[in-house]
């Protein structure tokens, strides 16, 4: 067969690679996405639990500086580990989804946000991952990465392969 007749029948491989491409759409990105914040969170949720509390170091911004430590060492840890696992299932999505988002806006400005900025340049110094010299100008690159990544499954779900669809599907 000719490239024209192969087109013409329904055969270009360009549009059955997209096809193709377009029937995962609604399942794989969203689970890679789940599996990769789900490790990430769970990590960190994890260290916690068996780490010691050095929150109390910390200034949290108002209202979360109305809790103790304790307690804010309590509320991060529990939704770290238990929205891990929700992500990797696929479950809550969208609720673990926010609760780690405003996990993530806290620790931003509470961790990794600069100390001190008098103009843009500064700022942008603290788009990096780590803050190695303490020169105060943050590091706040990977948790505003993390809320990027947040977003679609926030506005558009868990996905397919996931927990929330059953659901959805078996009362819908």
């Amino acid at each position: 067969m000719t490239k024209t007749n192969l087109v013409s029948i329904g055969l270009n491989p360009y549009k059955c690679t997209i096809n193709q491409l377009n029937k995962l759409s609604d399942s794989i990105p969203q689970l890679f996405l789940r599996l990769l914040l789900a490790w990430e969170f769970g990590e960190s949720g994890f260290e916690k639990l068996h780490g010691t509390n050095w929150f109390a170091d910390l200034t949290f911004p108002f209202p979360f500086n109305l809790l103790p430590p304790d307690i804010s060492w309590g509320i991060s840890t529990f939704f770290e580990i238990t929205g891990a696992f929700a992500l990797a299932f696929g479950f809550a999505t969208r609720f673990f989804s926010i609760s780690l988002i405003v996990l993530t806006i806290v620790a931003i400005s509470a961790v990794h946000w600069p100390e001190h900025f008098n103009s843009l340049s500064e700022l942008l110094k603290g788009y990096r991952i780590v803050d190695e010299d303490g020169d105060g100008f943050g590091n706040y690159k990977l948790p505003l990465i993390y809320l990027i990544m947040f977003l679609p499954l926030l506005f558009g779900g868990a996905g397919k392969l996931s927990v929330d669809y059953l659901i959805k599907n078996k009362f819908n």
